[in-house]
């Protein structure tokens, strides 16, 4: 695309708090770029923007909405690229099935979700709902590897201004427990595919009769890429569900700490199991009558207590078997939520950075702290935590006013590893034999199944893993310490390290290369010393390590910059997690106090703004860059970034302050007089008008507001909400 196609900025339209900010931040940011003759468009990636592109056929003229994912799928490709993305919903079922109840109020004529389609359109309906779920956004534009670490500013604020940490004690019951028999991990086989096998693939099963069926067809691997397939057995993951309840201690909370959000397909399954491994004696009695009420153990607690609700017998004899079993770790204690109660709420990269940082104590349903079992069945990666919580109860928590930082890395270009296996991973109906077979005959990978078990294959290809290694080496040079995350006993980490090795000798330096158990310990030892590191990691590692570590050095991972060096040469700035951005919501709702915290979008717009610099040689773009840097360390500096309690700072204000602090900036600064000129009156309006703006911008905090939907709201409402004072509008234009 050429210049004058392709927008100079894309800022993404998404969910939750993040989209609400959006409402007060955007205008913000097109005021000031357009001062320097920038274009900001936007593109809707979120749930309800996904789910109406989906399906066309089904809505009016003035209802149909372009598939803006698939276009920017494709503009990430070019080295034009520059967009800024906010974290959109990876959504489960009862998060899509809510967003289309949510549509179909407002009017749209969607049709329902099909649980179990029987006809030829219930299926194509399926199919494209299905497409939505999950992690279905960032495997299409993430056409690069990651490199995530925290702002400088950022990592100042949070020494100087230390976050709590909980008390550790050496005898500390919160432990992991893993399978690390029979399952991911366990059955993994690897290969690297060679000049002969490049081509075309399928993935087959055949029945213990003999009936073979194809799975998948259409498969294509070049030569050079990884192709990974394993499986989860069900049997064993159920026996050791049932152990692990029948050993936790009186006291201790049971839990388990899942990813059903990106593994769209294997963990509703596995977090289904052990919603009906607890609710055993529950199912053995009530199971057909639950059943024939709609209700699947993958949709969890919560739908079961609504949909037995009124019903005495069922909901006593329901709170009797969860009163035989241990107490749950709770996701919401004051509303009773908990850990089984919805499987999207089962977030391992958020739970299990909380239950560290607070010194193994969770929450349980009586309100109180306690220990924690925490059952992580696959064992692909169990060990990171399970080393961390280990090295904790040795040494105590870490001092956040000390400890160096953590960045991080990631292979995930191109759906590479088990963020990209969602299409190929199969859910087995009964026993049999599960093969990827190529073009010529042979079979690549192959498994033999019993009924219920779950089958995966996933890839990483070539081009991604040589780039990945030399923005490891890049970075590794930059910052100090590194090591690359690669047990070499597991069977796709050991295909890669026969890429990493002859690299790393190729470009004369040598990076550790670690089992994530080891470079787990690595790290924090490197972290308590007061250096920084990098860990260079895979896909899932990638996204599980950008929160845990700055969770624990900064107290949220919403706060690091993300860049996504894009392998054609453009840039995706990504602006932080949004696991918390529920809650913002919620309390918006009820108190109109929203306590997101914008700092991520700051940080991504600054590397945006120097990026379009570089890239189309507008150097004015350079110059705003530069500001919306020194306006962050002002936020920083002066305490504006939103507290929790209503009457305090919020989002709307802090952006004021940063609205402010960009225009001071920019008046200030001597590189551009047009620029400077421009934006010393509005600076100046900007600081003679605080006392009315903040006024204005409090006005009506404490009392409920309506936005007009939580999926889909409306757009005059939220902006109503978002962008109450008319005098920092006006000076804004």
């Amino acid at each position: 695309m050429a210049d004058t196609q392709t927008p100079d900025i894309i800022y993404t339209i998404v969910d939750e708090a993040p989209e609400l900010a959006s409402h007060s931040l955007l205008p913000m940011i097109r005021s000031f770029a357009a001062a320097a003759g920038i274009d900001v468009e936007t593109r809707n990636i979120s749930v309800a923007g996904r789910i109406l592109a989906a399906f066309p056929d089904y809505l009016n003229d003035d209802q149909r909405v372009s598939d803006d994912l698939a276009e920017l799928g494709e503009l990430v490709k070019t080295p034009d690229a520059n967009v800024i993305k906010l974290p959109n919903i990876s959504a489960s079922v009862p998060q899509l099935v809510a967003a289309l109840r949510e549509l179909q109020s407002q009017g749209y004529n969607l049709p329902d979700y099909p649980e179990e389609p029987t006809t030829d359109e219930e299926r194509d309906v399926r199919a494209r709902y299905d497409a939505i779920k999950g992690s279905a956004v960032n495997p299409v534009l993430r056409e690069g590897n990651s490199d995530r670490r925290a702002a400088k500013a950022v990592k100042s604020y949070a020494m100087q201004h230390p976050h709590s940490m909980g008390k550790w004690s050496s005898d500390s019951r919160t432990h992991v427990a893993t399978m690390g028999a029979r399952d991911f991990r366990s059955n993994e086989k690897s290969t690297t595919i060679t000049a002969a096998q490049a081509g075309g693939a399928r993935i087959t099963f055949t029945s213990a009769g003999g009936a073979e069926t194809v799975l998948k067809d259409g498969l294509s691997y070049d030569e050079g890429t990884v192709v990974d397939a394993t499986f989860l057995s069900a049997s064993a993951l159920r026996a050791f569900i049932k152990e692990q309840i029948a050993a936790t201690e009186p006291g201790v909370l049971f839990s388990v700490h899942l990813k059903a959000t990106m593994m769209k397909v294997s963990d509703p399954i596995i977090f289904g199991h052990f919603v009906a491994v607890y609710l055993e004696d529950f199912l053995a009695k009530h199971g057909q009558t639950v059943s024939d009420l709609g209700w699947s153990p993958n949709s969890g607690l919560g739908d079961l207590e609504a949909r037995i609700a009124g019903k005495t017998e069922l909901e006593a004899d329901l709170k009797a078997a969860l009163e035989a079993r241990p107490p749950l770790y709770m996701v919401n204690s004051d509303r009773g939520i908990s850990n089984l109660h919805v499987p999207s709420d089962v977030i391992i990269d958020a739970s299990m950075p909380a239950i560290i940082r607070a010194g193994g104590i969770g929450w349980g349903p009586d309100g109180n702290a306690a220990e924690t079992k925490c059952c992580i069945p696959d064992s692909s990666y169990a060990a990171v935590y399970d080393e961390t919580i280990d090295y904790f109860k040795e040494t105590g928590a870490l001092d956040p006013t000390s400890c160096g930082a953590v960045s991080n890395v990631g292979l995930m270009a191109q759906k590479a590893e088990e963020y990209g296996s969602h299409p190929t991973t199969f859910e087995m109906s009964e026993a049999g034999t599960v093969r990827i077979v190529l073009a010529n005959g042979d079979v690549l990978h192959e498994h033999a199944v019993e009924a219920g078990d779950i089958w995966r294959s996933a890839t990483a290809k070539k081009a991604p893993i040589e780039d990945w290694i030399k923005l490891g080496i890049a970075r590794t040079k930059a910052t100090g310490a590194a090591a690359f995350w690669l047990d070499a006993s597991r069977a796709h980490d050991a295909e890669l390290i026969k890429v990493v090795k002859p690299a790393l000798e190729k470009a004369g330096i040598d990076i550790p290369i670690m089992a994530p158990r080891e470079a787990t310990r690595f790290t924090l030892e490197t972290m308590r010393k007061g250096d920084d590191c990098v860990t260079i990691t895979g896909n899932v590692l990638r996204d599980y390590l950008t929160d845990l570590f700055p969770i624990l050095e900064l107290g949220t991972s919403a706060k690091m910059l993300s860049i996504v060096k894009l392998m054609n040469g453009g840039g995706l700035f990504e602006t932080g997690a949004g696991g918390s951005a529920p809650k913002h919501v919620q309390q918006l709702v009820e108190e109109n106090h929203l306590r997101w915290d914008s700092l991520g979008e700051f940080c991504a717009l600054g590397e945006s703004l120097k990026f379009l610099a570089e890239a189309r040689g507008k150097q004015q773009a350079q110059v705003l860059g530069e500001a919306v840097e020194a306006a962050t360390q002002q936020v920083l500096d002066n305490d504006r970034s939103p507290e929790r309690k209503v009457g305090a700072n919020d989002n709307r204000s802090s952006h004021y302050w940063f609205t402010r602090y960009w225009a001071e900036a920019l008046a200030a600064q001597q590189d551009d007089a047009d620029l400077a000129a421009h934006f010393a009156p509005i600076a100046q309006a900007l600081a003679e008008k605080e006392a009315t703006i903040l006024a204005e911008l409090q006005d009506g905090e404490g009392k409920p507001v309506d936005l007009g939907g939580y999926y889909h709201p409306g757009e005059d409402k939220t902006s109503a909400v978002m962008r109450p004072s008319a005098t920092l509008n006006a000076i804004l234009g």
